[in-house]
Parts: structure tokens; C-alpha cells; sequence
């Protein structure tokens, strides 16, 4: 996958869900959501939703023990999953979209500062390196091994 692509990838279908399916709720027009429909549109547990939830990443309407999610709440889950494909921590996201701009614009890519996307690329950068030099030893490691059970 190209560069690009995969900056195309993170980008669009922050959910996961299969190209050309678009990232709306199940039913045209339903207003709020239940924890299980989040789940199942985001392709995210149950709990990763509390722990949001938890983090105060996304705030969905409590009626006893249920949880209703509204179009503020998709648009935050959405920044949230596109944030974490880019390689940010969940507190760097609440940072990002912490602002009461953040349900204007959904999309997360507009509310960095070119400060933070170079830092972020050095950081990306320096865990691919780190990534590369694991692989290289377990390889090495796994031939030597290898051989020494084949004599």
C-alpha cells in the first residue's frame, strides 16, 4: 500500500468497515444509538466504548444503566479512530478534539498544527525503526535456531 493510499485508508472508513460502505447509522434518520450499535457500526467492544466513555473521549446520554449515543458522540468515535490509525495516544486525540469545535469538523486532520504532524511523523518514524530492528533479531534469531535443529 502505497504512502498515499494508506494515508487515504486512515482517513476514510475510520471504522473499519469494508470499502464503498459508508459510516452511517443503521437506520436513516435514528437520533441515537444503543452501546451495541455503536459497537457493532465501529468495530469496537463494548468496553473499549466505556473506557472512552470513562476518558471522557465521548459523553453518551445515560438513562439508568443504558447508553445512548448521539451524532455528536459518531462524529467524536470517528475522530477517535482516525486519530489512533495516525498513531496518536487517546490523550493527545482528547486534546485534539476537546474543543467545542470539534463536532463542526469532523475531520481530525484539520485541527492539527503542522508542529504537531511533523513531531507525530518523527515519532511514526522512530517506532518503524524500532519495528525493523525487531523483526532483523527475532529473523536472525529464528535462522539460527533453525539451523542449529537441522544438524
Amino acid at each position: 500500500m502505497s504512502r498515499m493510499s494508506s494515508l487515504n485508508y486512515a482517513t476514510s472508513g475510520a471504522s473499519g468497515a469494508p470499502e464503498g460502505e459508508a459510516n452511517v447509522a443503521p437506520e436513516a434518520g435514528q437520533a441515537e444509538m444503543t452501546i451495541s450499535q455503536m459497537s457493532r457500526l465501529y468495530g469496537v467492544s463494548l468496553r473499549t466504548l466505556r473506557f472512552y466513555e470513562d476518558r471522557g473521549l465521548i459523553k453518551p446520554r445515560r438513562e439508568g444503566n443504558a447508553r445512548y449515543y448521539r451524532g455528536a458522540d459518531r462524529v467524536r468515535m470517528e475522530m477517535i479512530l482516525r486519530g489512533k490509525k495516525l498513531g496518536f495516544t487517546l490523550t493527545e486525540i482528547n486534546d485534539l478534539i476537546g474543543g467545542k469545535g470539534a463536532n463542526e469538523t469532523p475531520d481530525l486532520e484539520e485541527q492539527l498544527q503542522p508542529q504537531q504532524i511533523v513531531n507525530q511523523i518523527g515519532h511514526l518514524e522512530r517506532q518503524r525503526e524500532e519495528i525493523d530492528s525487531a523483526i532483523e533479531r527475532l529473523r536472525a534469531t529464528h535462522s539460527r535456531l533453525s539451523q542449529g535443529a537441522a544438524a
